[in-house]
């Protein structure tokens, strides 16, 4: 099952070295990189359901779990705070 809690210990960190990986790419070149990435952390995840699932939140047609209507902890993708700020 997909977990959709905030799990990322350091997300702006992350937000951040993402941002900067892609510096210097071009628009193709970054797409494949953001292409690969998702391959790399889908075959880390392992678990068809768990992909599945991903796919139809980010698509952003999943529909919410009871648990996660009943407590209202579903998320979509972490919004760095210093993007909130600027």
């Amino acid at each position: 099952m997909l977990n959709t809690r905030p799990n990322l210990q350091a997300c702006d960190d992350f937000y951040e070295a993402l941002i900067a990986a892609h510096q210097g790419l071009s628009t193709p070149e970054s797409h494949a990189m953001n292409a690969r990435l998702v391959l790399l952390l889908a075959n880390h995840i392992g678990d068809q359901a768990t992909l599945l699932q991903a796919l139809q939140l980010a698509r952003g047609a999943a529909l919410l779990t009871s648990d996660d209507r009943r407590t209202g902890q579903a998320i979509t993708p972490v919004v760095p705070t210093h993007a909130v700020a600027a």
